[in-house]
């Protein structure tokens, strides 16, 4: 998932200006204070979410972008059927900073209308292409840090799915979780779902067919 520092008024006001001044501290949001600004209208026509009080826009989606979630969403849902609810770039309420939007998500449960955005997901995914290193570092230890006990990055450009799994407490993370195991999975290969470890979904399938010339 491609992003950036939000660039507007409020984030130069509360993050920039205030973070030149020698011993001021960044505004650090809250997940209230997040929903209320949206309320306002700040976030119009913006993709954005909230990573440890930072509040981060997402940069444009390309094609291939789209094609992995519609994909990836496509082959869950079979996958999982109706007894789960499969989610696209929806919230989860990691805590009372963060509030991430993983491309795809799996939660326990049918489709529901909920009281406030799920703390935790059975299956996690992001769809990378340009941000490789912020969705296997401290993307990963956000998710881990909520009990997401499968994490996947599916990497376009070396066209692999990294599997992130056992979430474990680590004083040298951002978030104080970073998970233990860590597999690559080549486009030649298969993976199982943790929550569904009788279904096989082929890596091939999710991702983009690879473009002519391609050497990456």
């Amino acid at each position: 998932m491609a992003s950036a520092p939000f660039p507007t008024d409020i984030s130069s006001a509360a993050t920039g200006l205030v973070g030149r001044l020698e011993g001021v501290q960044p505004k650090r949001w809250t997940r209230e204070e997040y929903h209320l600004l949206a309320e306002q209208g700040w976030f119009v026509d913006k993709r954005v979410e909230l990573i440890d009080g930072e509040i981060i826009e997402l940069s444009p989606q390309s094609e291939e972008h789209f094609f992995g979630i519609d994909n990836l969403r496509s082959l869950l849902e079979k996958a999982f059927g109706e007894a789960y609810w499969v989610r696209s770039q929806a919230s989860v309420a990691a805590s009372e900073h963060s509030e991430p939007e993983p491309d795809v998500a799996v939660i326990e449960g049918p489709r529901r209308v909920m009281d406030d955005h799920p703390t935790t997901a059975l299956l996690a995914v992001e769809v990378s292409k340009t941000t490789q290193s912020y969705d296997k570092g401290a993307k990963a230890d956000l998710y881990a840090s909520t009990g997401t006990h499968d994490y996947w990055v599916l990497d376009l450009v070396r066209r692999e799915l990294v599997v992130h799994r056992q979430p474990t407490q680590n004083g040298e993370s951002r978030f104080g979780w970073r998970y233990a195991q860590l597999t690559v999975i080549p486009e030649t290969g298969e993976v199982s779902p943790l929550a569904l470890p009788g279904a096989t979904l082929r890596v091939a399938e999710m991702l983009p067919p690879s473009q002519a010339g391609d050497n990456s």
